[in-house]
């Protein structure tokens, strides 16, 4: 698949990466595939839930991918490619996450400070509005 890690970069990324065992019933899967979905969804940019099928279950690969970075694994391979010279250690992925404020900041109806803002509002219109308004001047002129 496209975008996919290839043969080749797979021989030098794939013994860099921790081996997983499995748990009881549930075995470890390759590290290619899941390394392969934690690469699509930071290429596409999508939610883990909205991860292709192929790469097996969001959270599996989800956790996994937490994991790697709480274990510090995704530090340790960016400087593992410096020292061999397959990268440059100014090359770093930004993050454009979006961050959404309260609901009530989206326009939602909210408690308190919904009805203060409603308020001062209300205030600032009628201190802006003209006290003749142009019904009544029409109303004046009939």
């Amino acid at each position: 698949m496209r975008g996919d890690a290839t043969d080749a970069e797979w021989k030098i990324i794939g013994s860099l990466l921790p081996a997983e065992r499995g748990r009881g019933c549930r075995p470890a899967h390759d590290n290619r595939r899941f390394l392969n979905g934690m690469l699509y969804v930071l290429r596409v940019g999508c939610p883990w839930r909205d991860m292709h099928e192929r790469y097996g279950k969001w959270n599996s690969v989800y956790v996994r991918f937490r994991r790697w970075a709480e274990q510090g694994v995704w530090d340790a391979l960016l400087q593992t490619l410096v020292d061999l010279g397959l990268t440059d250690d100014w090359q770093h992925m930004i993050d454009s996450t979006t961050i959404r404020g309260h609901s009530q900041a989206a326009g939602a109806k909210g408690g308190l400070i919904r009805t203060a803002l409603v308020e001062a509002a209300a205030a600032l219109r009628a201190k802006s509005t003209p006290v003749r308004t142009v019904k009544d001047v029409l109303s004046a002129l009939s």
